[in-house]
C-alpha cells in the first residue's frame, strides 16, 4: 500500500463523505421524528395498512413488521438508508480507477515507484475508509434518533446492532461490483448513471422478488441478502444469502485486481 495515494484519495472524497453522511443522517432523524405519532395511533395505523395492496406491503417488507414498533419502523427507514449507501458505494467503486483514466492522469500515477496492485489496494482502502465514515454517522444518528423519539416504547437492541453491522457487507458489495464493472467496460465517462442504475436496479429486483415470490432473484440482489424486515423478524441474518453476498464481493475484487494489472492505460498524447 502507498500511504501517499491513500491519504490523497481520502482527502479527495471528504466533501462527498460529508454530503452523503448528512443526507443519510437527515433521513434517519426526520423519519424517526414522526414515529411517536405513528406509535400513539397503532390501531389506526394497522387498519390503514390493511387497506394497502398486499403486493405493496410485500415490496417494502411492511407485511412482516409493524410501523407502530421501534424495530418495525426502523426496518422500514433502513431500506431507504440502504439505497443511499448503495449509490454512494457504487459511486466510489465506479470512480475508483475510471476518474483518472478520464482525466488522462492514470499514466502519470503508474510511472511512480509503486506497483499496480499497490495502487489499487491504496485506493480500495481509501474508499472503504470513506464509507466507514458515513457508516459511523449512521450508527450515531440511529441511536440518537431512537433515544430521542422512541417515546417509552421498548425495543431489542440486538436487532439494531445486526442491521447496523450489515452496512459493511452491503457497502462492500456495491463498491466491488462497481469497480469490476468499471474495469470491464471500455470507459466510464460519468459514474452517476452507473451507480444509480446499479443501486436502483438491485432495489427493484428485491421488490419484484418480494411481490412475485421469485426465489431466484433473492440470489442476485443484496437488498434481499440483507433484508431489514427479515433481520428484525428473525433476529439474525439469512446466513446462506450473506455468505453468497460476501463470495460475490470477494470474487469481484479478485477479478478487479486481475483486470487492473493487465489493463491498457491510455497515455496523454
Amino acid at each position: 500500500m502507498s500511504a501517499t495515494i491513500y491519504i490523497h484519495e481520502v482527502r479527495t472524497r471528504l466533501r462527498s463523505v460529508v454530503i452523503w453522511s448528512l443526507s443519510v443522517a437527515a433521513i434517519i432523524f426526520i423519519f424517526f421524528s414522526i414515529f411517536p405519532g405513528f406509535a400513539s395511533q397503532a390501531a389506526v395505523i394497522d387498519q390503514m395498512m390493511a387497506r394497502f395492496p398486499p403486493a405493496l406491503l410485500e415490496a417494502f417488507g411492511m407485511n412482516r413488521t409493524s410501523l407502530a414498533s421501534v424495530l418495525g419502523f426502523y426496518s422500514f427507514i433502513f431500506v431507504f438508508v440502504q439505497l443511499c449507501l448503495a449509490i454512494q458505494a457504487g459511486n466510489y467503486g465506479f470512480g475508483l480507477v475510471s476518474v483518472e483514466e478520464n482525466e488522462l492522469t492514470a499514466d502519470f500515477l503508474l510511472t511512480r515507484p509503486v506497483s499496480r496492485s499497490q495502487v489499487l489496494t491504496s485506493k480500495l482502502l481509501a474508499a472503504l475508509t470513506s464509507l466507514t465514515m458515513t457508516n459511523a454517522v449512521v450508527w450515531v444518528f440511529t441511536f440518537v434518533s431512537i433515544s430521542m423519539f422512541h417515546d417509552s416504547f421498548s425495543y431489542e437492541t440486538g436487532s439494531i446492532y445486526l442491521l447496523l453491522a450489515s452496512i459493511v457487507i452491503f457497502q462492500l458489495f456495491f463498491l466491488s461490483v462497481g469497480l469490476v464493472i468499471s474495469l470491464l467496460v471500455k470507459r466510464v465517462r460519468s459514474v452517476t448513471p452507473y451507480s444509480l442504475g446499479l443501486g436502483f436496479g438491485m432495489y427493484v429486483l428485491a421488490a419484484f422478488s418480494s411481490v412475485f415470490g421469485t426465489v431466484s432473484l433473492e440470489y442476485i440482489t443484496p437488498f434481499k441478502h440483507l433484508d431489514p424486515a427479515y433481520i428484525v423478524e428473525n433476529g439474525r441474518y439469512d446466513t446462506p444469502l450473506v455468505l453468497l453476498n460476501l463470495a460475490v464481493s470477494l470474487l469481484a475484487l479478485g477479478i478487479s485486481y486481475w483486470l487492473y494489472i493487465r489493463r491498457d492505460i491510455q497515455a496523454v498524447s
